[in-house]
This record gives structure tokens, sequence and C-alpha cells, in this order.
């Protein structure tokens, strides 16, 4: 739809003119966010600076029944910040203060726009942990994760995002400003409104500060990795550090295919004749963790490990952590076009996940390599084609995903374990909830958006 001159003269007059963007250029700029294959381009892209405006923007964008999508970095991988049916693009990177670092409250106030990477430095410098830690962190926003309930690295030991939030300011369509929940670590006085919008994807409510809890930071960070001849090796090691009693902080793995492929990029010296690396660490006490790397080393060897090595120091631990943070990149450089996803299933099933993806993949004549994190038995198959245009190509890799996730269901998983749902995975939505839960979700958003103009399309629409 196109947007007449007097509403875009009423943007303009409610966050000012060199904040909304309705050049082609300009435009075509917020077509898309990190999915790849998902291309919209908006009517109008707005920049508000605080919750006033963006009430003020939601209002009237309710009673002309104008779409508008709320943005943050467009780093999310499910076409969530994808203008589908067109309108406004409300981007909230201008709210990027840290409100307050509070160590005696153990938590933060920050706006949406703050990214992961930002808020972790802050509290990191008063002595302070903030434990979500997803692989974009450093450009990330903190209502993007929110938004999505972003993983991450650390998930295992310490949660995701919905574990930290404690309270939300947000917008409703209509205008109206709510704050859920607050600085509380207890506090259930009525619906838990606060875990109905984290994870909700923009299509509930605009959120437009944060507050979130915060950790000691521990006193030692220790990371080693383990090579194993097969995926199966590493995912019996995990289940053997797990039973000894040892939850660590971080426990990743990659499939030979990644291990090559971040070994051509960042040259690390990784052993590329191994069928699967696992990256472990963990961290608080000097003792503790000394005694868990070590059972996580003796689990690893247990189970078949060709090698075990810890990192010396905190540059060679950067370094460790480096190859699972550069697996994307590193396969993106194997072809014209990557499509990441995300899939999940219970901890015990993730070799036999990896063995479905690997026949899924061969089945559909495509190549696909496996990251993730084996500690959560969540999954990231990502499919590389040497040609971005090979329309035949994109059609099998659609269909081997649609695959890969019907497989994560069959073994008692879930469609995305932290990439959310958006626009990529809408259509495999009901067959992981079912009529009756669809049914519900659609009845919850049109309890918040009456007029259906956040985020339609998506998640609940």
């Amino acid at each position: 739809m196109a947007l007449d001159t007097a509403i875009l003269d009423r943007l303009r007059e409610i966050v000012g003119s060199e904040h909304v963007r309705v050049a082609p250029g300009e435009l075509a700029a917020f077509a898309r966010d990190a999915t790849p294959l998902f291309h919209a381009v908006p009517d109008a892209v707005v920049h508000p600076a605080d919750t006033a405006q963006v009430s003020r923007i939601l209002a009237l964008a309710t009673a002309e029944k104008i779409p508008v999508v709320p943005r943050g970095a467009g780093s999310n991988l499910c076409a969530g910040a994808v203008a589908l049916r067109g309108g406004i693009v409300l981007v909230l990177t201008r709210l990027n203060r840290i409100l307050e670092v509070s160590a005696d409250e153990l938590l933060a106030r920050v706006e949406p726009g703050v990214s992961t990477a930002a808020l972790a430095d802050a509290v990191d410098a008063v002595g302070l942990l903030y434990p979500p830690d997803p692989g974009s962190r450093t450009v990330a926003t903190i209502g993007g994760n929110v938004a999505t309930s972003a993983g991450g690295l650390r998930g295992l030991k310490y949660g995701v995002t919905r574990n930290y939030v404690l309270g939300l300011t947000a917008v409703l369509p209509t205008g109206e400003v709510i704050r859920t929940g607050g600085r509380l670590w207890k506090d259930v006085a009525g619906y838990d409104l606060t875990r109905l919008l984290t994870g909700s994807e923009g299509t509930l409510a605009v959120i437009t500060e944060v507050t979130v809890a915060l950790l000691p930071k521990p006193a030692t960070t220790r990371t080693g990795l383990a090579y194993f001849p097969d995926l199966a090796a590493a995912g019996r090691a995990v289940s053997r550090v797990l039973h000894g009693g040892v939850v660590p902080a971080t426990l990743e793995f990659l499939d030979r295919r990644c291990i090559d492929a971040v070994e051509r990029y960042a040259h690390l010296g990784l052993r590329t004749d191994a069928g699967a690396l696992l990256l472990f660490g963990d961290d608080g006490d000097e003792s503790t963790v000394d005694a868990h790397l070590r059972h996580i080393a003796e689990a690893c060897t247990a189970e078949g490990a060709v090698e075990v090595t810890t990192a010396s120091d905190a540059a060679q631990a950067e370094a460790l952590l480096t190859a699972r943070r550069c697996s994307l990149p590193a396969l993106s450089r194997l072809g014209a076009l990557t499509i990441l996803e995300d899939a999940s299933v219970p901890r015990p099933r993730l070799a036999e996940m990896v063995e479905r993806i690997d026949a899924i993949a061969e089945k559909h004549r495509v190549t696909v390599a496996t990251f993730g994190h084996a500690g959560d038995g969540n999954l990231h198959p990502t499919c590389v084609l040497p040609d971005a245009r090979d329309t035949d190509a994109i059609a099998r890799a659609e269909a081997a995903f649609a695959d890969i996730f019907a497989a994560a269901i069959e073994l008692g998983g879930t469609i995305t374990g932290e990439h959310g749902v958006g626009s990529a995975k809408l259509p495999h939505l009901a067959a992981r909830l079912g009529g009756d839960q669809l049914a519900l979700l659609r009845r919850i958003k049109a309890a918040f958006d009456p007029a259906g103009i956040l985020n339609p399309g998506k998640l609940g629409s």
C-alpha cells in the first residue's frame, strides 16, 4: 500500500523529517533482513526516538490500518523484519541508551536499540554478567533478542533471553503504553505478560525498554575442544559429561564440513581429518572450573575423542570460540547463497538428527553443513548453493528444510530453538503446534492488535 502525503506529513511531524525515509534507495536498504529469499519493499522507514513517538505512530497506524513492522539491526534469520505487506518499517536503533546498571539489584535497564555486546561489555566493567550470548551479539540488539527470545553459546548452563527479562515497557498497537513485570526477580501478580511478549516477534507490541537480570561475573572462564571420528561419538560424550553432574557453560559442535570451512576461512589450526569437533567451556571459581574441564576431557576421551586440548590463556580461548562464532561466515564463502536454519531435538537424539539431515541433503541433492549447541540439542543446518539464481536448486533446498523440520518434530523436537518463526517457518508452524494452539495464538493476537497492523503475515496472523 502507498502512504499518501497527509500520512507522511503526520509521521514527519512526530519524529522529524530527517527520520522518515521514502526514497527508493533508502526503502530498498530495509527490504530484507539477514534471511535470504525474503524481500519486500516498505512504503516508509521511520526512526522514532522514544516511547511517546512510538505510541503516536502506532495510534496513527491503527486508525489508518497501516501495517507496521518493528525492526532492530535486521540480523534475524526468520524474515521477521521483512515488510511482507508494505507499510511502515519502524526502526528502533535510535533508542540505544543503557539507562541503568544496578549492582545492588543485579539488573540493568536498556532501550531496545542497545546491542547485546554493548550491554555485556557495560556490565562486565562493573563485575557483572549478562549471560545471553547469540552468535550475532556484536550487531544484534536487545530488542531483537527479546522479540525472538534469542539463545546463544551459553544456553545450556544459563538459559536464553526469556530467562533474564524482568520487565518491559511496551506500546500496544492502539498506542497504549504498558509496563509489565519490573525490577523484581519474584512477581506473580496477574498473567505473565512479560513472558508472553518475549518471543512474540513484534506481533503483539513494540518494546521500548527492557529490564534484564544480571549475575555476578564468574572469577574464571576456561575453554577447550575435542575432536571425534564422528558426531555420534561426540553426542555420547555430551551425555557422559552431563551424567557426571557437570553442566558446562559452553558445549558446541561442528560437523566435518563446518570444520573444513572454518579452517579455510580463519586458519585456526583445526584438524580437518576429524568427523566432528566439540567446543566446551565452563566458568566459576578456579578450582571448580579446573575440575569440570578435567571431567569433560575425560568424558570425551572415554567416548573415543582422537584429541582433547584446553586453552592456556584468554587469547587462545577466544581463538577457540572464534571457531564456533565464524561458522556462518566461513560457510557463506563456499557459495553464492547461504540458507541458515535452526531446529531442536532432545539432546540424546542429536547425532541421529544430524544423520537424518545428511540423508535429507543427499535425497534433495543439496549441500548441508551442520553446527550448533550440542548441550541443548539445537542444530543449525546450513545449505550452501553455488548460484543464487538457480531456482531449481533453491526449490530443492526448501524441500530439504521442510523434511528437516518434519524430522525434528518426529524426533520429539521443534522447528526453531532460537531464531524464531517469522515468515520463513510459518508454513511449518501448524505441524509443530496443531490447529487448536494456532487458533489460540490468533485470539491472543486479536486481543492485543484488533486492527491486525503489527507485523502481519507472521506469528499469530
